[in-house]
């Protein structure tokens, strides 16, 4: 392998993005976007049209039936697509359509998904799709070792999530366990309802990195330039979902991808304003 190349890992292809970031004295810019939302084609649109506009990072949501940390927005995103009869299968689809993109992508889904699947053939499925790993948000750490073995092997970061209110023991876990970044909560409850609990969000970074070299990226309650901007100021990464679903599904679809472009670059100006 030349010097010259790209990492090949999907921790590896992380952490190139936020030392990317870091260079430009920035945070990094984390997306969620719904995946085939509101269709597939308008859906991997958005997605490039996000990269094209300044994002580091993308994480695409596995539509489910029964999230437990999304949002009305998110969630209305997500029945919308299921009510199309898009599947898993429609995700990967989009995932491997999108290794024309010089970022990485992470699936964001519930364990539910993984385990029906079998951890094997999921972190096959990622892999071999190009995804450079997964957000399992409830996927506790004590519980994860047959998943992390599985994406070990295939070379997938798993992101966990720390909250406020998480242990001292809990966070020494989630560093552990943890690769790509820890993805630390802005507030207790579900997205796109909130804004940031700055104070309590800001002790948490500091309790992760007090544990990890990894990079602390902060999301949930993250919506506009403003919010972008404070995280910033003590995050590694910003990472905003509901505010950019709701650019792709709100109006005419052909108009999704300038929508989503518009807002991503605002949160790309804010995200250097540290």
């Amino acid at each position: 392998m030349s010097a010259l190349a790209p990492p090949v890992g999907g921790p590896a292809r992380i952490q190139a993005a936020f030392d990317r970031a870091r260079a430009e004295d920035r945070a990094a810019l984390i997306i969620y976007l719904t995946a085939c939302y509101p269709d597939a084609d308008t859906s991997r649109a958005c997605i490039e049209a996000a990269v094209e506009a300044g994002a580091d990072v993308v994480e695409i949501g596995v539509p489910f039936s029964d999230p437990m940390m999304d949002g009305p927005v998110i969630q209305a995103a997500n029945q919308h697509v299921l009510d199309a009869g898009y599947r898993v299968a429609d995700h990967l689809a989009l995932v491997r359509s999108l290794d024309h993109l010089d970022v990485p992508t992470l699936v964001m889904t519930y364990v539910t998904i993984a385990d029906t699947r079998g951890y094997a053939r999921f972190a096959d499925e990622l892999a071999d799709a190009g995804s450079a790993g997964v957000i399992l948000p409830d996927l506790p750490v004590p519980e994860a070792d047959a998943w992390l073995a599985e994406a070990r092997r295939r070379d997938l970061a798993t992101v966990f999530l720390a909250s406020s209110v998480s242990s001292d023991d809990r966070l020494d876990a989630i560093a552990a366990a943890s690769t790509g970044w820890v993805y630390a909560t802005g507030l207790l409850g579900v997205t796109g309802v909130k804004g940031v609990a700055t104070d309590e969000t800001r002790r948490l970074v500091e309790r992760v990195r007090a544990r990890t070299e990894l990079p602390v990226a902060v999301g949930i309650g993250v919506k506009d330039r403003a919010s972008a901007a404070e995280v910033a100021s003590y995050a590694d990464g910003v990472i905003v979902g509901s505010s950019v679903v709701r650019a792709a599904g709100e109006g005419d679809p052909a108009g999704a991808p300038d929508r989503v472009a518009a807002l991503v670059r605002e949160l790309r100006a804010g995200v250097a304003e540290r």
